[in-house]
This record gives structure tokens, sequence and C-alpha cells, in this order.
């Protein structure tokens, strides 16, 4: 069984810090990623509010140079996905796809998925105008129109992104006003594009093989209605990526790691770092400063056993 100081899982902006961190600390250690550097950067058009970055920076742009900065350091990377976490007293293990391995520490930093609608028609149409991705499939929507779902920073900054491809879009919200920074509602509200629809939830996406419309229910009258669009856009909330984790590890009621101020979880030596923690703010800063923390704190762990 292959034995480590240290295992990082996910390759988001948590678990890079947190690599950068363990690698200059000259610790033994395995980067564990599902997919590609990045995380949920490589899903972020322009990042506005990341510090050092006045006029923005492309969300790829930023990830490839936080991989490149700690790719100058010497560790194992694997691209796969850890299965089961077992905790131990003096060693815990992995199994990632089918083989086990052991670590003295471990630094989760796993993130979130988007989180569903749960309407009819969302997943059939998954792929055929039902998209949880502007960036990703925004060029599809050329000269289209569109609704985008949610009220939060993720849905305002989107449909800025959409709205210099598309046509017209309608920005969907439950309540009678959004929720993000003043900055995203005042651009979407000044931009001629984007027409609110606000005290409205989505009770189906109507269509026979593609999208063709939203079905609306409203929270004020009581009242249905059909907006038509080619496309739906759908960001509201996030979902921990947890289904690897111990019973044992303690978790709030949304599925999201507890943790105190050195990230530390409820099991010693299990570290989480990032989005998967569980807090207010889910910002690429608060990411970085997570996964520094936890790898300055995994370190001293490890030098007190």
């Amino acid at each position: 069984m292959k034995s480590y100081d240290a295992v990082v899982i996910g390759g988001g902006p948590a678990g890079m810090a947190a690599a950068l961190y363990l690698a200059r600390a000259g610790v033994n250690f395995l980067v564990v990623e599902k997919m590609t550097h990045g995380g949920q950067m490589l899903l972020t058009d322009e990042l506005e509010n990341y510090p050092g970055f006045p006029d923005g920076i492309k969300g790829y742009e930023l990830a490839d140079r936080m991989a490149e900065h700690v790719k100058k350091y010497d560790f194992e990377h694997r691209y796969a996905a850890v299965e089961k976490i077992i905790p131990g007293k003096e060693h815990h293990q992995l199994i990632i796809e089918g083989e086990t391995v052991q670590s003295e520490v471990i630094i989760i930093a796993s993130g979130v998925s988007f989180r569903k609608l749960k309407v009819p028609n969302e997943e059939k149409f998954l792929g055929r105008g039902v998209s949880y991705c502007a960036l990703c499939d925004g060029n599809f929507f050329k000269n289209k129109v569109v609704a985008v779902i949610g009220g939060g920073n993720s849905a305002l900054e989107e449909s800025i992104y959409l709205s210099k491809l598309v046509k017209k879009l309608y920005l969907v919200h439950r309540r009678d006003q959004f929720r993000a920074d003043k900055v995203f509602r005042d651009k979407c509200l000044d931009n001629p594009v984007i027409e609110p629809v606000l005290n409205s939830v989505v009770s189906k996406i109507v269509g026979k093989t593609e999208v063709e419309g939203v079905e609306l229910f409203n929270t004020v009258d009581n009242s249905y209605s059909v907006l038509d669009v080619d496309g739906v856009f759908i960001f509201v909330g996030f979902n921990a990526v947890c289904s690897f984790f111990p019973d044992e590890l303690e978790l709030d009621q949304l599925g999201f790691i507890k943790t105190t101020c050195e990230m530390e979880s409820s099991i010693p030596g299990i570290f989480a770092a990032g989005d998967i923690r569980s807090k207010k703010c889910r910002q690429i800063v608060t990411a970085v400063g997570d996964g520094a923390t936890a790898a300055t704190a995994a370190y001293a762990y490890l030098e007190h056993k």
C-alpha cells in the first residue's frame, strides 16, 4: 500500500494553495483531482474581485497561473476520483478508483456541484437547451432568447456575460429583489438585453425534443405563464461534493464540512478548505486562504505527531 504524509483532494484554488504550501514545507503528498486544475474558476468568464487584477482576469487565466506556480514543485498528482475515506488512528485510508492508499493527513478541497431545480424536463433537456455553465454553452445561443434562473452573484454575473451573446435574456428570480452584490445588480438593471422577471419560480421546462420555453409560477398572484426561450441557464446554488465522506465527519445541514478556524474537521488529521467548508463566503480569495491555512495546520499536525 502506498503511503503519504498528506493527500489533497481537489485541484481548485483551495487545493492548489494547499499543494503550494505543502510543497514548500517539504511534505510528501499526493493531489487527487477528478477533472482538471481550476475548479469553478474555469466556469467564470471574468473575475473582477480577485486582488491584484484591477482590470479583471479570465477565470481560466487565473487557474493556469496558479497551476503554473504549483507545478514548479515536485509532487505526485493523479487525475482520478476518490471513492471513500476510511478514518484511522495512526493513518487514514483512501480508496482511489479501486486502489487503497494511506496518509497521515487529508485535506478535502472537493468543492461543489451545481444545484438543480428538480422540475419536469430539466434532466431530459440537459445539453439540449438546459445548461449550468454560461461560459461553456453560451455560444450555442448567439442571437437567441434565453432565461437565466437565480438571483445571486453567479446568476447575475453569468447574465452579464450572456447578454453579450444573446438577443434577449429573462432573469428569473423567486423573490422581489436580487440578493447579488450591488455592482452586479446595477449592471443587470442597466442592461437593455436583460429583463428581470421577479416573484417567479420555474414549474416546468417546456418542449418536445429540446427547450422551447419555461413555465413560471407567480408567487404573488398564483398565476402561471410561459416564456418562449431557446435555452435555460440555471444558477440556484451549489451542493457539496461529498459522496466519499466518512460517516464520522461532522457536517452542517446542507452537507458541508464543519471546521475550526484552522480548517480542522471533527476527525483528527482531516482538514477541509474552500467551498466544501461550512461558511458564508464562497469566493476564490477565501478558498486560497483556506487552502493555505489547512496546509499550515496539517504541517503542524504532522510535526506534532
